[in-house]
């Protein structure tokens, strides 16, 4: 989606921006490419930098309920300190590398709801404008879709992705929010375990997976929380048995018990309740666009959260993956619906 974009620190006459991504989807740590192309206004305008921000729609729990908003996690200049004469076209050339905790946008093609895009931002003589919004697609690392293919063949079900603001304490997380994709337990699982929440943190040498579950009481005993934590290389991603190593994980959830304050090495309970730090510095000195104050921790569970599309909609995906939960119903129609709204709700934003 591309939105052409007069340059309004400069009013009418100004340069116009239209930032066009090339088309094929881009992975977490992979590189990212594209053209800024640049029509000049009714005279000559120094441009002095082009520069790129990655942001993301982000849901928060804090004291007063629920926020949510919209966070940068990284920016690139990618040109400047040209002229660009009166009418002149110009195109500019970008190559930059996603973090790689990018979050999963699509599997196999189908949109998971979470919405990232990329804004271009230009100065002029001193002013700056945010004139440009695309979206941004980001399809999974191999691994992470060896361990999504492996879910789906055992009989879990997609419910829906988000974007949660805070750390999830012991891991190596670098960006100030962490994905969450939500699943309805495999029926083998479905009498210990009401929930699965599923979260990757991919550093260039593999990836933390870090599980948790909404476990169900007993007769005796109330229901809790269990949350473990694995570790994955990206080197023999075919090689391995995923649906037995995962199968294998989900057993050692399930019979998780409280083990609170062990380490949180390989295969390991990491400590639950830990502070996720929501009101932390976002990066690049931004503040929080949630409020001051905010603070909660992976594991809590809140009633009435929206989280993502389809929520309360559980489609079993089959041998293909997860995927086949995206496309159940209503849900596919609903995650294009958030979508749209995301970026037409920006546009109208920065045009009032």
């Amino acid at each position: 989606m591309v939105f052409k974009r007069l340059l309004g620190a400069l009013g009418v006459g100004g340069p116009t921006v239209d930032t066009v991504l090339d088309p094929a989807p881009v992975r977490p740590g992979g590189t990212l490419t594209g053209q800024v192309h640049l029509a000049g206004g009714k005279t000559d305008f120094g441009i002095e930098h082009i520069t790129l921000e990655l942001v993301a729609r982000v849901e928060a729990e804090h004291q007063g309920g629920q926020g949510e908003g919209v966070v940068a996690f990284d920016r690139f200049t990618v040109g400047g300190g040209f002229r660009l004469a009166e009418g002149e076209q110009r195109s500019v050339p970008f190559s930059v590398a996603l973090p790689w905790e990018t979050p999963v946008t699509e599997l196999h093609g189908q949109n998971l709801g979470v919405v990232l895009g990329v804004r271009t931002e230009l100065s002029v003589a001193g002013a700056k404008d945010k004139g440009d919004l695309d979206q941004l697609t980001v399809s999974p690392l191999p691994a992470q879709e060896a361990v999504l293919e492996a879910l789906g063949g055992l009989g879990f079900g997609f419910r829906s992705a988000d974007l949660e603001y805070g750390r999830i304490g012991g891991t190596g997380q670098r960006l100030p929010f962490y994905q969450e994709i939500e699943l309805v337990p495999a029926p083998q699982y479905a009498q210990q375990i009401n929930e699965i929440e599923l979260t990757f943190l991919a550093n260039p040498g593999g990836m933390e997976v870090v599980l948790e579950a909404d476990k169900r009481g007993g007769f005796l005993s109330p229901g809790h929380d269990a949350l473990t934590r694995f570790t994955v290389s990206h080197d023999g991603v075919g090689q391995q048995d995923w649906p037995s190593i995962v199968d294998g994980w989900m057993r050692q959830l399930a019979e998780h018990r409280a083990s609170y304050g062990g380490p949180a090495g390989y295969g390991s309970p990491m400590d639950h309740g830990t502070s996720a730090g929501y009101g932390s510095p976002l990066g690049h000195g931004s503040p929080s666009p949630f409020g001051p104050g905010d603070h909660g921790h992976k594991g809590e569970h809140h009633d009435g959260r929206r989280s993502g599309p389809g929520m309360g909609t559980a489609v079993a995906a089959g041998a293909a993956g997860l995927a086949a939960g995206v496309v159940g119903g209503m849900v596919a129609g609903e995650v294009v619906d958030e979508v749209g709204d995301f970026f037409e709700g920006d546009e109208e934003e920065e045009e009032g």
